[in-house]
């Protein structure tokens, strides 16, 4: 079981939280000139990389706060967490250490 660093909180077991899929999704825009390729691109069209992956996570068992996690999807190590207005970590260059 991962453990999570809420901001919040403090670390916690994974049951406590849910995944809110991939994080940093843009909504395409303004909404009269958007295309129905560019919206079902936006809808379902998601990365599902080996290696890093920038995740919304929200503490529904606790604090019911959204925070974003930098996990590695083969290790499940967690290198980042960060708030949901932040933007994006470096975490790939140090890659050769995961």
């Amino acid at each position: 079981m991962l453990k999570i660093d809420c901001p919040f909180c403090g670390p916690r077991d994974e049951a406590e939280f849910r995944c809110g899929g991939e994080s940093h999704i843009q909504r395409p825009g303004p909404h009269n000139d958007v295309s129905d390729a560019q919206w079902a691109d936006y809808l379902y069209m998601r990365q599902n990389p080996q290696g890093w992956h920038f995740e919304r996570w929200l503490h529904a068992a606790g604090c019911r706060q959204w925070f974003n996690l930098a996990r590695h999807t083969v290790t499940h190590e967690v290198r980042a967490i960060y708030a949901m207005t932040a933007p994006k970590p470096q975490v790939e260059a140090a890659e050769g250490r995961a």
